[in-house]
């Protein structure tokens, strides 16, 4: 299976680096993996909803230019779907049964995701209520997708 991460923005800190290059490594095991980084926009403070609604917009068709037709997308969004680590891992793979060969995974920048990628989405996903940095939630999805084949596969992992 391949799994594509678009996600807005750059990560700048090396210890995100580090965690993100570690589950690149052990997913290289399971999956064929890939990321794509599209340019954040610059967000300035107090910026009023027509400015941020404009932010989501462009960030919004720098991802819908790397969401591929016969992909199944899943979009990171505080609205979505909440699952436990196992309830995730039988997703993937009832996903791969179904003969979806592509999953990518969308995150957004600072304010979300525009309406036009969540409509393009086949899933959305919630990891809280609560918000998360953007690098740090590429951490968090690794180790998710890490831990959910291992699960899969029948393999150890920490509760």
């Amino acid at each position: 299976m391949k799994i594509t991460i678009v996600a807005v923005g750059k990560v700048k800190e090396s210890y995100f680096r580090g965690a993100i290059q570690e589950y690149e490594k052990r997913l290289s095991k399971y999956c064929k993996l890939e990321t794509l980084e599209v340019p954040d926009e610059k967000t300035r403070e107090h910026a009023s909803d027509a400015e941020e609604n404009l932010i989501r917009e462009k960030e919004g068709q720098r991802i819908l230019k790397h969401l591929k037709e016969d992909a199944y997308v899943i979009a990171l969004s505080i609205t979505g779907q909440k699952l436990d680590s196992v309830k995730l891992s039988k997703k993937l793979e009832l996903l791969g049964i179904q003969g979806n060969s592509h999953i990518q995974f969308v995150i957004g920048g600072s304010l979300g995701l525009h309406p036009d990628v969540l409509q393009r989405a086949d899933y959305e996903l919630s990891f809280s209520d609560m918000t998360f940095p953007h690098q740090l939630m590429r951490v968090i999805l690794l180790e998710q997708i890490y831990r959910g084949y291992r699960i899969m596969n029948g393999e150890p992992y920490h509760k």
